[in-house]
């Protein structure tokens, strides 16, 4: 592996990056072409999912693709959708090799896309700069290997770990600079979900705003009986920005006419003991192709993913403000009785956003 391969890889990662959120059920992948050191075109997967990275790289590379090396940041894919495979589009435009970080995980590929260009001559390098393109793509992973999507757990907390007072009061913990980070983030996200005591306590909207983007993730719901204000903000946007409710089966069929009457989407999930199963929605949207869910709360929402081990990232932003024993805490209940039982995660950054602090930690 030499530099150039892990300098040019590097920036097929970043281009990568760009799609996060919007490519859907497909994986979101950089594609750079580089001729004699140079570059002669790049592209990312597009919004929805095609066009792929691949063709739009070689469409700005023209000619100059012949005979030409593709860093790509996942395995070209190698079956007939709803355009040919990558594989063959670079073997076509005379592509002699190719750098790769890893295999695709979707069993449609698997190794298959390698196999197709060695098979017509292209030199075919994988591994480089495994790692990170592992940490771009686990949302794709998880979906193809375990059916569920990457859950991004995200607290907006004061410095003793509550998210509002004894009345309910939460807005705001944080300061400005922190809720644009939160919209940055949201739009990096296929979804954003709540529980629905946050929905009816604070009456959010969800959406990406003052960050000069237009596109908005799928707002997500979890509402084992749908009895959520049908005068919300949520509700009178139904139709403008998708709106999924997760339920239980036990919900009222009259809210079930009145959300899918006002362009909600009701997905039924099961339960365990008396509230929703967390895995069974989590699930859901694995099979709606959701990848990447950006959770906001409640208490009760995130203690059921921590306690579930389904939070791959968490994210808490601290303020420095002290409310006390009375206030409304993170998370809630997790009937731990030895510190054994604990989940566990490892820092990745700790960082100042304007007055706050964000801890961003991994799955340890």
């Amino acid at each position: 592996m030499s530099d150039s391969d892990k300098r040019f890889m590097a920036l097929a990662l970043a281009l990568g990056r760009r799609g996060q959120g919007r490519t859907w059920p497909n994986p979101a992948v950089g594609c750079v072409i580089v001729r004699e050191g140079r570059i002669v075109g790049r592209g990312w997967t597009a919004p929805g999912g095609r066009p792929h990275a691949e063709p739009l790289a070689l469409a700005q590379a023209g000619t100059a693709a012949r005979g030409a090396t593709a860093y790509v940041s996942l395995e070209p894919c190698a079956h007939h959708g709803r355009t040919p495979p990558c594989s063959e589009a670079l073997i076509g435009a005379g592509i002699s090799r190719v750098v790769a970080p890893m295999q695709d995980s979707d069993p449609r590929v698997a190794g298959q896309g390698f196999a197709m260009l060695r098979a017509a001559g292209v030199s075919v390098v994988n591994g480089v700069m495994a790692e990170e393109a592992a940490r771009d793509h686990a949302g794709f992973f998880l979906c193809t290997e375990q059916g569920r999507p990457f859950v991004t757990l995200k607290l907006a907390s004061s410095v003793d770990g509550r998210i509002a007072t004894a009345t309910g009061e939460s807005q705001w913990i944080t300061g400005p600079e922190a809720r644009r980070a939160v919209h940055a983030m949201r739009a990096r996200h296929d979804a954003v979900m709540v529980g629905g005591g946050t929905a009816r306590a604070d009456d959010p909207s969800l959406t990406v705003r003052d960050i000069g983007v237009t596109h908005q993730p799928v707002r997500v719901v979890v509402s084992r009986r749908l009895d959520l204000p049908l005068m919300s903000r949520l509700a009178m946007t139904a139709r403008d920005v998708p709106l999924w409710l997760a339920h239980g089966p036990d919900a009222d069929p009259a809210l079930h006419e009145a959300w899918e009457g006002i362009g909600a989407r009701l997905l039924a999930c099961g339960l365990s003991g008396r509230q929703l199963d967390i895995g069974s929605v989590l699930h859901a949207l694995g099979r709606e192709g959701l990848t990447r869910v950006f959770c906001e709360g409640g208490g009760a929402l995130a203690a059921s993913l921590l306690t579930g081990d389904l939070v791959d990232e968490l994210v808490i932003f601290s303020a420095g403000m002290a409310i006390g024993a009375e206030g409304l805490p993170a998370i809630g209940a997790m009937g731990l009785a030895r510190l054994g039982e604990a989940p566990r995660f490892e820092r990745v950054e700790t960082r100042a956003v304007g007055a706050d602090l964000v801890h961003r930690w991994r799955r340890a």
